[in-house]
């Protein structure tokens, strides 16, 4: 059986996640969900990792949910799944995340690349919750990540409707941090994993962190959280590197120590 997922890692920190399902478009069968719960569970005590690009091919992000698997289940079925364990794992993980999307990214697909820090989407792509055309609703976090993302009415008209939104729709509504041409996706997406990856580890892993635990919360508690982790970093060796190559007008060499 060929592997699920594909793994590239680079020197540089940057891990290359390519999910691999070609004849179901990568749909979230169980064997991948557990994959890649397996693989973002793994980055937590990494700790050359840098920065995750995950991708699918040209078709396909993720198409979804696997429909034959979840069709027999019932209520106590799919809570017995433990279908969440994978959203908590990838929606926790430290280090920043980057979703390059050509091809559809539909139900539990849009909800994966919701869950990473950038989206950069091909001018081809399609994004979508079409959970409601089988009976259901989103469950891994769309409705409540969607909305947060694009507002309350565009979010209601894509989970409502079902009918997906192309990669331009998508940037234009927020939903994609960049939208690029279909053949330019996993290439810009890489070149801005390597970026992040050359820049200090341990500040990028802070600002992940006080950013999703700040946006549920009022913005004096999360102002209280950002001031104080901005003073953790004065301890570092990387921010006395960063400060000394700036006076000395030199490159700063990173260590995420």
């Amino acid at each position: 059986m060929p592997d699920l997922i594909l793994e590239d890692r680079r020197e540089s920190g940057v891990i290359l996640l390519t999910l691999n399902k070609p004849d179901s478009r990568n749909a979230l069968s169980p064997d991948l969900r557990k994959a890649l719960t397996d693989r973002f569970a793994a980055l937590y005590d990494d700790p050359d990792a840098r920065c995750v690009v995950v991708t699918g091919d040209e078709k396909a992000f993720v198409a979804g949910a696997d429909l034959k698997d979840m069709a027999r289940m019932g209520t106590a079925e799919i809570t017995r799944s433990n279908v969440r364990r994978m959203w908590q794992v990838i929606g926790q993980c430290p280090i920043p995340f980057i979703a390059a999307v050509r091809g559809v990214a539909l139900g539990g697909g849009c909800e994966l690349a919701m869950h990473a820090d950038i989206i950069i989407a091909g001018e081809g792509a399609r994004f979508g919750q079409p959970e409601i055309k089988v009976g259901i609703m989103p469950g891994g976090g769309g409705t409540q990540r969607l909305t947060r993302a694009v507002g309350k009415f565009k979010a209601m008209k894509m989970m409502l409707t079902g009918d997906p939104i192309t990669g331009r729709e998508a940037f234009d509504m927020g939903l994609a941090s960049e939208c690029v041409s279909d053949e330019a996706v996993l290439e810009r997406a890489l070149e801005l994993a390597e970026q992040i990856a050359a820049l200090p580890p341990l500040a990028a892993r802070r600002i992940k962190e006080v950013v999703l635990a700040g946006q549920d919360t009022s913005l004096d508690a999360g102002l209280m959280l950002e001031r104080r982790t901005f003073d953790t970093l004065f301890d570092t060796e990387d921010k006395a590197e960063g400060m000394n190559a700036f006076i000395e007008k030199r490159k700063p060499e990173f260590k995420g120590k």
